[in-house]
């Protein structure tokens, strides 16, 4: 996945693979290689990457070792997943033990709604893994047209819907011309 990655924020920034190669001092054969998902970029490899194509290093840090099944392809994951974006916070609360149940989680995020009531209550905290692709029942953390929401993410045939767990919210039935990015996986601790 992290090959994906790297191939779409090198294309949208217009540059050749002969180029990066030349900025980055990597074998050309080597960057295919990696675009490819023929082989991991070493931690110095795509930091030198991420440098020469001016994008942040750890949004890609996340998509690492991670391969894409055939439903997250069919809804093209890699266009909803973001490499060049940071979460930005606005208050700090302070540090909250991870559940060992969940080690690849990043952050945690308070529910600031009842949305996903009765399975994660407001105000309670939920735990992300960043940039991850989902599968169908998985829940989310997703920017939808600039803002943020915690919802139920489900995939058929290529079309994309987000499902509050209270009865009471409409479904959001994805369009091609809505701008969604899928922030993070969030876990849920029993």
């Amino acid at each position: 996945m992290i090959g994906d990655m790297l191939a779409k924020a090198r294309k949208s920034k217009d540059i050749s693979k002969t180029e990066l190669a030349r900025v980055t001092d990597i074998n050309i054969g080597h960057l295919t290689h990696i675009e490819k998902g023929e082989r991991n970029p070493s931690h110095k490899a795509l930091k030198n990457i991420c440098k020469a194509l001016n994008i942040p290093y750890q949004p890609l840090m996340f998509t690492y070792d991670k391969e894409l099944t055939e439903e997250q392809q069919s809804y093209d994951a890699i266009n909803h997943i973001s490499y060049n974006k940071i979460i930005a916070v606005d208050k700090i609360s302070g540090f909250i033990d991870c559940p060992p149940s969940v080690p690849s989680a990043a952050i945690a995020i308070k529910v600031p709604d009842n949305s996903m009531e009765p399975t994660f209550a407001k105000n309670s905290y939920v735990y992300v893994e960043l940039n991850t692709p989902l599968s169908s029942k998985d829940y989310g953390l997703f920017e939808l047209n600039d803002k943020v929401i915690i919802r139920k993410f489900f995939s058929k045939k290529g079309k994309i819907t987000l499902k509050a767990d209270n009865k009471d919210l409409d479904e959001i039935r994805v369009s091609d011309t809505d701008n969604l990015c899928i922030i993070g996986k969030i876990f849920k601790i029993k």
